[in-house]
């Protein structure tokens, strides 16, 4: 007796590949998604990095302001942010100036911080005070190497805390004030408040957008900024 041994018509081997075609589409769909959430997390991260590291050098060189007679701590002039460090690397005798201004508009603006290299003569730092006034405003190729771009950013503004609240730091004066700079008490007018407030307006399209506002209180200060 022979046995019939019966396989699969045509149309059973078409229905077959549909549905396997079909699978491999589902999975490799469900596998692109996941790369692309793997991505855009990624670049969140970095973002989020990023700007934690800007604010991060923006509290230490406010914490590591220096008051010294015949120097100004801080400047505002509406643009550029400069500011009276001491170097955190050289001998504590050494400052350095640093400064930080918005370059560009809108969509191509950018928060950038510039840094002098370490300073010991008063003349070194009038120079290096004056070059960061310079750069915030005409930036030359000479001074590329001193800058970081921290940041995409809209805009960005400063307000100062002084006799109990937040006001703009054009309108402010300083307040007569005697401070200790390596063992050696100085007197004269700080240029430095009691606390800083800074709002950044970042923009759209980045994987951070939206308004952010981080206060700073004088490390000398024994009440609180509100």
């Amino acid at each position: 007796m022979h046995r019939l041994t019966r396989g699969f018509t045509l149309i059973e081997l078409l229905v077959a590949i549909a549905v396997m075609a079909l699978m491999a589409m589902l999975s490799w769909r469900g596998l692109e998604g996941m790369s692309r959430a793997q991505s855009q997390l990624q670049i969140h991260a970095d973002d989020a990095l990023a700007l934690q590291v800007g604010l991060s050098q923006w509290r230490s060189d406010l914490d590591a302001m220096a008051e010294m007679r015949g120097s100004t701590a801080l400047d505002w002039d509406g643009r550029v942010l400069r500011i009276t460090r001491s170097h955190p690397v050289h001998e504590p005798a050494s400052m350095q100036v640093v400064a930080w201004t918005l370059r560009g508009e809108g969509a191509n603006g950018n928060w950038v911080r510039w840094q002098s290299d370490a300073l010991t003569l008063r003349s070194d730092w009038a120079n290096a005070w004056s070059r960061a006034q310079t750069w915030g405003q005409t930036p030359t190729e000479a001074e590329r190497p001193h800058e970081v771009v921290v940041r995409p950013l809209l805009q960005w503004q400063i307000f100062f805390y002084r006799g109990g609240a937040w006001t703009n730091p054009l309108s402010s004066e300083g307040t007569p004030t005697t401070t200790k700079v390596d063992n050696l008490t100085t007197a004269g007018t700080s240029s430095a408040p009691d606390g800083i407030r800074l709002s950044l307006d970042l923009p759209a399209g980045q994987s951070l957008r939206g308004k952010i506002n981080l206060d700073w209180v004088k490390p000398t200060l024994t009440g609180q900024a509100q």
